[in-house]
């Protein structure tokens, strides 16, 4: 049985008997052989078998493979960097260069290799909350100012890279978009700058100073620090009291918004009210200015006209008197609505309603001079005037009339 066993396995028809006996192992390398040799150009022989030995044409495969595998290694070497990107080259762990976008090659690995860095890509982080303005962050958010006040301040940062191979090289963080440095800059800066101001300020119309100055000194920090970052914007989210004095804040910032209004009630009721105040005191001035001058004027011409009276005066005395009386008188007796006559030899006045007579003879009052020639007629004096034009006391009626310049 043994040697039965013995014959089986060196049987060289071993494997073609059936399928159930395992395959040869000369035959599996000889037909891999003449398909080595095939690549190689290697004729076969009449019987199938190629022309050189097996040896040689193992030897010429093994050449083929490793060829095929060195052409493998080399191009795995090129890379691509986009447009928006740069390449850092590694040599043994060292920089080596920096590369542009478009293929490139590097020796490969374990010799060389590439690190891409996106230069455009904005990077943000955080500080005082994180993702809502609800999830604060006190022990990052809260912050004294230069009047000695807690404040509770929440911003963002974003910031891309402008030196790749600062970027990779001085980054000491764990976090490889440099997060961590960026964001204990930031904490930094924003203490500072809102140390130098007062609460009012950062409350109030200070936030666009505030953060132009905080993105000021990080870039400062971080230049300082060679990181390779440039600092896109500060954005400050949220500016406001703790919790525990909100209200009070609150009703200090009513008071002085009441404050404000008030003040400007008041400038505008002083506008209204100042230059309205100058024009009645400038139109006094001019109209004290202009009776001035018209008082001196007159008093000039009254002057004027009593020289020339008294030249006149000097020459006829007695006609200048009768003169001046009858002026006077006219002047007089033309201001007074009544005239009361003397009449000689008798006690009894005489009452005439000049006034009333002079509305019954106006045009433009028809009716009123009807109405008042009734009262008029009533008057016992009234059917005398006729009777006595023609007698001593009715010249001397007369010669009034003539005095006040009206009709003989």
């Amino acid at each position: 049985m043994k040697n039965k066993t013995n014959m089986s396995q060196n049987d060289p028809n071993r494997g073609r008997q059936g399928s159930d006996g395992p395959p040869d192992l000369d035959e599996v390398f000889r037909q891999l052989n003449q398909k080595l040799a095939r690549l190689l150009g290697a004729r076969p022989t009449a019987g199938g078998q190629p022309g050189p030995e097996p040896k040689a044409a193992f030897k010429g495969g093994a050449v083929a493979v490793v060829g095929v595998l060195a052409a493998l290694w080399l191009g795995s070497g090129f890379y691509v960097v986009d447009a928006k990107e740069q390449g850092v080259v590694l040599r043994m762990g060292s920089f080596s260069r920096v590369t542009d976008p478009g293929l490139q090659w590097h020796l490969p690995y374990p010799f060389e290799k590439a690190e891409i860095v996106n230069l455009t890509e904005l990077r943000s982080v955080e500080v005082g909350y994180r993702s809502n303005a609800k999830n604060k962050v006190p022990e990052e958010s809260l912050m004294l100012t230069a009047d000695q006040n807690i404040i509770d301040v929440q911003l963002s940062v974003q910031y891309d890279v402008k030196d790749p191979k600062a970027f990779l090289f001085n980054n000491a963080s764990a976090d490889r978009n440099a997060n961590d440095i960026v964001k204990q800059a930031t904490e930094t800066a924003i203490r500072e700058v809102v140390g130098r101001n007062k609460v009012d300020f950062v409350l109030n119309e200070g936030r666009a100073q505030i953060a132009a100055d905080a993105q000021k000194v990080i870039q400062d920090i971080l230049d300082r620090y060679g990181l390779g970052v440039r600092i896109a914007k500060v954005n400050i989210n949220a500016v406001q009291p703790p919790e525990q004095v909100l209200a009070a804040f609150d009703d200090a910032v009513k008071a002085g918004q009441d404050k404000d209004k008030l003040r400007n009630e008041g400038l505008a009721y002083a506008n209204d009210v100042v230059p309205k105040a100058k024009g009645m005191a400038a139109r006094l001035e001019q109209e004290a200015e202009a009776y001035q001058q018209k008082v001196v004027a007159e008093a000039e011409g009254d002057a004027s006209r009593f020289k020339q009276v008294l030249s006149e005066y000097n020459k006829a005395p007695k006609v200048m008197r009768d003169r001046l009386y009858l002026d006077m008188m006219q002047q007089v007796m033309s201001a007074s609505s009544k005239v009361i006559v003397d009449q000689k030899g008798g006690n009894s006045l005489l009452y005439l309603p000049l006034d009333k007579l002079m509305q019954a003879t106006a045009p433009t009052a028809p009716a009123t001079a009807s109405a008042a020639s009734a009262p008029a007629a009533a008057q016992p004096a009234a059917p005398v005037a006729p009777a006595v034009r023609g007698n001593k006391n009715g010249r001397d009626f007369g010669r009034s009339r003539d005095i006040l310049g009206g009709e003989r």
